[in-house]
């Protein structure tokens, strides 16, 4: 017998609503959101359990705790538009559509929650970007105060130590603490961000994809942390055209009236299908990281590399620089998934175009 279980998720209460496989609705119960209860609760359902919950703060720590309990687990994207209320909304309703969409296999995005021993890799990476995040943005206040009051702050002149004393004296005196504050922060926020970098190597160094991962062109140790530590395992797609939508790296195209009749009379499919840009459900983090490489690869200019004559090529055919960057980055990829696959390092003459 199954059971289909809907969690609607939020901070001190869960609700749980029960759906058996020909869709009728069991029952409905409010537990407090602590691990022991829902555990406890799962074990008074008989049969086969499939849980659904959407993604949200607490559905990773939910995920690693009901796996072991549940025959299927899906965590479910919240999509653009999705979450929108056409009627009554409450807690139950929501609970109940969560488990009659994973009964009727109606969820188009599941979100991959399986983690493993990159558990803590995954942690360090979200911690490294926030402390990143922070730092540039402390960086932007110092430019927005030095711009405000007609100092020029081009570059990155104005957070050296040397040039800040002349800095601070070309600010009226009303302005000239609370640039300092801000640079006090800069500083420190600078220190835990080179501490919170060796800690994110050393942590991805635990890992021997990584070391492979590292030998293709463009991709750092940070880049390649944040690859292993979004992707976790290759086997998630099938092919790289998968991977590059998963990446914002796929192309979109779109098509409409697709059949006219030719002059006999016959239906026959028309050409018009049409470019509509990059697709835009993607990880956001992976598409800086390969867009970061192929920018890498481009202003390293190195002659010998496969890779940048291959962009080299695509501009001398005539194609825009920016749409050159693109296919380069998606080349990036595959080579990283193919490599990280096979657990082979990066080998230039393997990636090289044959003349004719």
């Amino acid at each position: 017998m199954d059971t289909y279980i809907g969690l609607d998720v939020h901070q001190a209460s869960c609700t749980a609503a029960i759906m058996d496989r020909q869709g009728k609705r069991r029952r409905s119960v409010v537990l407090e959101t602590n691990g022991s209860a829902l555990v406890e609760f799962l074990k008074t359902l008989p049969g086969r359990l499939h849980v659904c919950l959407e993604e949200g703060t607490q559905s990773g720590w939910l995920y690693e705790l009901l796996e072991s309990h549940v025959t299927e687990i899906v965590v479910a994207h919240v999509g653009i538009g999705t979450n929108k209320a056409t009627g009554p909304k409450d807690d139950t309703r929501d609970a109940y559509a969560l488990a009659d969409r994973l009964r009727t296999g109606s969820i188009e995005a599941q979100v991959y929650k399986l983690t493993g021993p990159f558990s803590m890799l995954r942690m360090l990476v979200k911690t490294h970007r926030a402390v990143t995040q922070d730092t540039v943005r402390v960086q932007l206040r110092i430019k927005a105060l030095m711009r405000s009051r007609g100092v020029p702050a081009a570059g990155k002149e104005v957070y050296g130590l040397k040039a800040r004393k002349a800095y601070l004296e070309a600010l009226p005196r009303s302005h000239r603490r609370s640039a300092e504050i801000l640079y006090e922060e800069y500083d420190l926020l600078s220190q835990v961000r080179e501490e919170m970098v060796k800690e994110l190597v050393t942590e991805s160094h635990q890992h021997p994809c990584t070391r492979i991962l590292e030998t293709v062109p463009g991709l750092g140790e940070i880049r390649v942390a944040q690859l292993v530590a979004t992707v976790v395992t290759p086997d998630r797609f099938r092919t790289r055209s998968q991977f590059w939508s998963y990446c914002g790296l796929g192309i979109v195209q779109r098509s409409s009236s697709d059949w006219v009749q030719d002059a006999k009379g016959r239906w026959a499919r028309a050409e018009v299908q049409q470019t509509r840009g990059l697709n835009q459900n993607h990880n956001a983090l992976l598409k800086l990281v390969f867009k970061g490489a192929a920018t890498t690869v481009i202003q390293q200019q190195r002659a010998e590399e496969p890779l940048y004559q291959d962009y080299e090529r695509l501009l001398a055919a005539g194609t825009k620089p920016n749409l050159a960057k693109l296919t380069l980055a998606r080349k990036i990829a595959s080579t990283a998934l193919t490599m990280w696959r096979r657990k082979e390092v990066y080998k230039p003459e393997l990636h090289r175009t044959k003349k004719s």
